[in-house]
């Protein structure tokens, strides 16, 4: 499903027109983006949590040049289901 078939969606169930509810999409997608590159996570009771992980420095390999590489710490996006949600997800077997 593509954010344009979401809109789609939401215009015909609740009777909005596309262009506000794109614009209403487009703001939600935003303000989660601004809010995890802020280091402030983002939780939807229900759904899920968007949450920044940190990730230790680590020592890595390239094996086509036999070198070694320091990839430095960093922060990384990430979306936890709620289990709720999980489990509607692991019981819709069809």
């Amino acid at each position: 499903m593509t954010k344009a078939d979401i809109v789609n969606e939401i215009s015909k169930n609740t009777g909005i027109e596309k262009v506000t509810v794109q614009k209403t999409v487009e703001a939600f997608m935003e303000t989660v983006k601004d809010s995890l590159e802020d280091g402030k996570n983002v939780y939807l009771r229900g759904f899920g949590s968007f949450v920044v992980k940190k990730r230790a420095e680590k020592t890595a390999r390239n094996i086509s040049k036999n070198t070694t590489i320091i990839i430095p710490a960093h922060n990384i996006p990430s979306f936890k289901p709620a289990k709720t949600f999980v489990s509607k997800v692991k019981n819709n077997i069809k």
